[in-house]
């Protein structure tokens, strides 16, 4: 009688898209689905906004001014007699697209000269380039955002661009020192070693190793861009009413806080729910890629 030794069972590694999974199900937090729901939610406001709306959200009724929330009017109506919930749809794509246009100009430029002078570190490229990025930190963001709007005329596309300009040092400052770090690992040094250089090295290793960095800064400078758009359209550097923009909306209805504070509660729990959403998600959207 032969005995035959059983072989113990191997260890089963788990599929890729069991791990990943498992990896979003860790950051599943109440918060985080509300923030995603948010979000949701706007992008649909964005992109179809005829689906959400109820009314013209240009069209005045001089007999339903400053009429409060009901089943006709949502959110109430303004001192125009405009439906302020459709308002608050029709602006949302204004304030997507616009701050979807500032975070791309900062991250574009910024992390182009991050990148150069991080990889040319200590020579006189890095030098020219931070002493840009030091002039453009020195200045008061909202402050030159305010100057490039004066210089390119008040509307909300030239708010965005000073939104983004005023943006630019901060992906900057960001994505040199991830490459500096990056250019400290020994694999990178490997790299190096065997022709690894130049555009080759940054676009095979350091902007791979970056990304999660620089991919949480953005979703973060969404929520913010979308509060300095806004700040700005209130202080009158943005698109004029009747533009259904959230800081114009603001900003008409300051005037009408105790008679009607529904005009300025409206777009501005809107905008601060917009924030948080963002921010929220810039935080997972981090943890998820440092787990990978």
């Amino acid at each position: 009688m032969t005995l035959t030794a059983e072989k113990p069972d191997a260890a089963v590694t788990p599929p890729r898209r069991s791990r990943d999974w498992s990896g979003l199900r860790r950051h599943l937090s109440p918060l985080t689905i509300l923030s995603s729901i948010v979000v949701a939610i706007i992008l649909i406001a964005a992109i179809v906004p005829g689906l959400l709306r109820t009314h013209d959200p240009f069209q005045e009724h001089s007999n339903e001014v400053l009429l409060a929330p009901s089943g006709t009017y949502f959110l109430g109506t303004d001192y125009l007699g405009r439906d302020i919930y459709s308002r608050l749809i029709e602006g949302t794509g204004m304030s997507v697209v616009s701050a979807l246009l500032a975070v791309v100009i900062g991250l574009v430029v910024g992390s182009a000269i991050g990148l150069i002078a991080g990889y040319y570190a200590g020579g006189p490229v890095e030098s020219v380039l931070m002493r840009l990025v030091d002039t453009l930190i020195a200045i008061p963001a909202l402050l030159l955002s305010m100057a490039i709007v004066v210089a390119l005329g008040f509307s909300t596309i030239n708010a965005a661009i000073a939104v983004g300009v005023s943006s630019v040092a901060t992906f900057a400052r960001l994505m040199r020192s991830e490459v500096l770090r990056i250019r400290s690992l020994p694999y990178l040094e490997a790299a190096e070693l065997v022709g690894a250089r130049g555009r080759a090295s940054i676009l095979s290793h350091v902007l791979p190793n970056a990304r999660s960095s620089v991919l949480a800064l953005s979703v973060l400078q969404f929520g913010a861009a979308i509060l300095a758009i806004a700040s700005l359209a209130f202080l009158g550097y943005g698109d004029s009413p009747p533009s259904p923009e959230w800081g114009v909306q603001v900003a008409e209805g300051k005037n009408y806080v105790f008679s009607a504070p529904w005009m300025v509660a409206v777009p501005s729990i809107a905008i601060v729910l917009t924030v948080l959403a963002f921010n929220r998600l810039s935080v997972v959207v981090k943890e998820l890629t440092n787990d990978e």
